[in-house]
Parts: C-alpha cells; sequence; structure tokens
C-alpha cells in the first residue's frame, strides 16, 4: 500500500470511461464507489461522440461531486493534409470546448498526431517533416483558435506522450506550448515502455507537465495494475504532487482498477 506518502490524499485521482461499463451513469457510480473524483471520457467509444454526450446528465454528475475531464479521439490529427478531414478534427475541438465550458471540464486531452511516412529504401519519410511549412501552418492556426475560445477559460487542452516524439512532433509540440492554453500530459507507463525517450523533452517542459495518467509497466506491457508492474509509482506520485496534477488511473477494466484504487489506498 501507498498509504499517504507522496502526499497522494491531496491529489485528484480519477478514471478512464472503461468498455465494460455501458455509459456515463455507469462510470459515474463506479467513481463514487471507489473515492474517485473524476472520470476521464474517451471520445474513441461510440456512446461518447459529440451529439450522444448528454449534457444534463454530466452537470448533475457534477452537482454531486464528481467531475470530468476529456480524451479526444486518437485519430485526432489537426493538420491532415485533406481539408476536410482537419475541419472534421477541428469542428470535434471546438465542440468538446464549447461542452467542457458547459460542464467545467478542466481538461482535453490530445495525442499528436505523426501522420502518414513513406518507406524508402533507405529511410522513413514523415510527410509532416516533408512538408514541414504545411504541418507549422496548421499547428499555428490551430493554436490561434484555440487560444481566442480559452483565453476567458481555464480549460487546458494536454497535449500526451505516446510512443515516442520524433524531432518535428517536439517542434510542433513546442510551437503550442507558446500559448498557455496548451499543457502536457505525462503518461507514466507509456514513458517507460518507450524506453523513455520522451522524458527529455518532457522534463525540460516539466513546468508545462499539467494531467498525468498512471498505470504500471513492465518491459513493453503498459497499463497494467499500480504496483504489478517495474514502474516507481511513488517517485511519479511524488511529481503529481509537487506539479499540482490530477492523475488517471489508466487501467482498462474495472478489476484493475480497484486493484490499483486499493494500491494507493485512496480514501
Amino acid at each position: 500500500m501507498m498509504g499517504n506518502a507522496a502526499g497522494i490524499n491531496n491529489l485528484d485521482f480519477g478514471m478512464p470511461t472503461l468498455i465494460e461499463l455501458a455509459n456515463i451513469e455507469a462510470c459515474v457510480s463506479v467513481c463514487k464507489e471507489l473515492g474517485l473524483r473524476f472520470v476521464e471520457i474517451n471520445m474513441n467509444m461510440p456512446q461518447y461522440q459529440i451529439g450522444k454526450l448528454d449534457i444534463n446528465s454530466l452537470k448533475k454528475a457534477k452537482d454531486s461531486g464528481i467531475y470530468f475531464t476529456f480524451h479526444l479521439d486518437e485519430n485526432f490529427n489537426i493538420a491532415d493534409f485533406n481539408n476536410k478531414v482537419s475541419q472534421a478534427y477541428l469542428d470535434t475541438i471546438l465542440s468538446v470546448i464549447e461542452i467542457s465550458k458547459a460542464i467545467n471540464a478542466p481538461v482535453i486531452n490530445m495525442h499528436m498526431a505523426e501522420g502518414v511516412h513513406f518507406k524508402l529504401p533507405h529511410e522513413k519519410v514523415y510527410l509532416f517533416e516533408k512538408y514541414n511549412a504545411f504541418y507549422v501552418d496548421a499547428l499555428l492556426k490551430f493554436r490561434n483558435i484555440c487560444d481566442k475560445l480559452l483565453a476567458d477559460s481555464d480549460i487546458k487542452i494536454c497535449i500526451e506522450n505516446c510512443d515516442g516524439y520524433l524531432p518535428f512532433m517536439e517542434k510542433g509540440i513546442a510551437l503550442l506550448l507558446k500559448s498557455d492554453v496548451f499543457q502536457l500530459t505525462y503518461d507514466i507507463g507509456h514513458d517507460y515502455c518507450a524506453k523513455k525517450i520522451d522524458q527529455k523533452f518532457i522534463f525540460e517542459n516539466k513546468k508545462r507537465i499539467y494531467h498525468m495518467h498512471i498505470h504500471d509497466a513492465e518491459d513493453d506491457k503498459c497499463h497494467l495494475i499500480l504496483g504489478s508492474g517495474k514502474m516507481d509509482i511513488k517517485n511519479s506520485l511524488s511529481m503529481a504532487y509537487s506539479q499540482n496534477c490530477r492523475c488517471v488511473i489508466e487501467t482498462k477494466n474495472l478489476e484493475s482498477l480497484k486493484k490499483s484504487v486499493s494500491f494507493l489506498h485512496v480514501e
């Protein structure tokens, strides 16, 4: 048990929307049962698409003490070369921002798309690197729109590490981080499984770590029950405490979530 190590009782812990729970009401019920504070709505799932979210239900849960964060579709690609595709993603985040304002959701989590690459005989050519001016222009437009929409809000768009940032992705994130609207999500399990390739960049921007995804990992397996892998969870929680981050316990099923909460001894 972690007990009150690293000041964890002063942190907000949350859970993801789990695939075995049919709807947001079921997730909120589990969240309350486990003594957690929030649910991160995963917009990869069909029931959590724009138009299917019931704002009144989300507000009701908020009134009962449970709040929400959002995890955008992992395919989110604001710089797609197809204007209709990129516009669809832009329209999606504009809608999520509107909902987030309505329910006071503090975080919109996103992945940074690496885009398409061509495999040449002796190298991979990433199209966002090859056509970097287009890529940069798309990110600047995205940043400026979000700046205007969130200028009067405390909502942050947090960029999550995953399999390792490519150099052009790091430059793109740095461009977005020039706005206070954009911050970082530090996913500790992804970082471990990616051989800590992103750690230098993330720690150079440590003050921008605003949100965390916590799960254990071993070798190339992540999303494990906390305490069951090889990670130093206590050290990660100390960082969360020092950065005043909320933490999503990002295990993928209910049994693993319950065991992880027991490990943390959240009360």
